[in-house]
């Protein structure tokens, strides 16, 4: 790369970025999300769609899924100048990067203190045969159809529910990586009138799934809390467990779809 209004070559080096490094310059780093990016999506397609238009654009990084090797659906670019960023903010949302529109959203710095220990367990996210994801916040109005067409544009789906009175759903993919996808695309966006939040949901256990399904009362199956054969689980990593490992960039909160 040759940085621009210079003849001097750079290499990005984002392993530099420690989890103790430059906290400070970090909280106010002029960084963006990136969300919906498509699968083929690389860290140079990212940069090239931004620093063609933004002279002060640093770095962008795609974020990969250490386990499978895919990308996570979303990322970073890191702009020098706050101007650059406030205007990318506006007029980059919803631009073409590969195949699909990108949503943008505001990078939150991360906190510098006690998140350690808020951090949630991530025990259903390393369950790599898990492929159901939870959907909460879900608008009262909102119809398994709905949610059907919104994570069907990731993949084959294998099962939509949304129990009976509850402000919640639970999205069954046929493939995990599928299921990943959606559930980085996903979160914080709009279903209905309400933003969602995603997490892993518990798969249904086979034999109780058949078994337990001509007993529901009121939306719940005797002898177990799971709502249609699904249970809660963990939801996703906290936040700054990708901060530390992308130190160059803090990590987004909720995000919410820029108008």
């Amino acid at each position: 790369h040759v940085m621009p209004n210079t003849d001097r070559a750079f290499k990005l080096n984002w392993a530099s970025y420690s989890m103790g490094e430059k906290r400070a310059e970090l909280a106010s780093d002029h960084s963006i999300f990136v969300g919906d990016l498509a699968v083929d999506v690389t860290d140079e397609m990212l940069m090239d769609l931004f620093a063609k238009k933004y002279r002060s654009v640093k770095g962008a990084k795609v974020i990969i899924d250490a386990n499978t090797g895919r990308s996570r659906g979303y990322g970073f670019v890191r702009f020098g100048d706050d101007n650059d960023k406030t205007h990318a903010m506006t007029e980059m949302n919803g631009a073409y990067c590969s195949t699909r529109p990108i949503r943008i959203g505001p990078a939150t710095p991360r906190r510098s203190s006690g998140d350690s220990g808020s951090s949630p367990p991530r025990q259903s996210d390393s369950d790599s045969t898990n492929r159901t994801i939870y959907v909460g916040g879900l608008d009262p109005n909102a119809t398994e159809d709905e949610l059907r067409k919104a994570f069907a544009k990731y993949g084959d789906l294998a099962s939509v529910k949304i129990p009976v009175g509850k402000q919640c759903g639970f999205v069954q993919f046929v493939n995990r990586p599928d299921a990943e996808e959606a559930l980085q695309g996903l979160n914080g966006s709009t279903i209905g009138k309400q933003a969602v939040r995603l997490s892993w949901g518990r798969s249904p256990a086979s034999k109780q799934s058949r078994g337990d399904s001509g007993h529901r009362r009121n939306g719940m199956y005797y002898g177990t809390p799971f709502y249609g054969g699904y249970g809660y689980a963990s939801p996703l990593p906290h936040p700054n467990m990708y901060a530390a490992a992308y130190g160059a960039y803090p990590y987004y909160g909720n995000q919410q779809l820029v108008s």
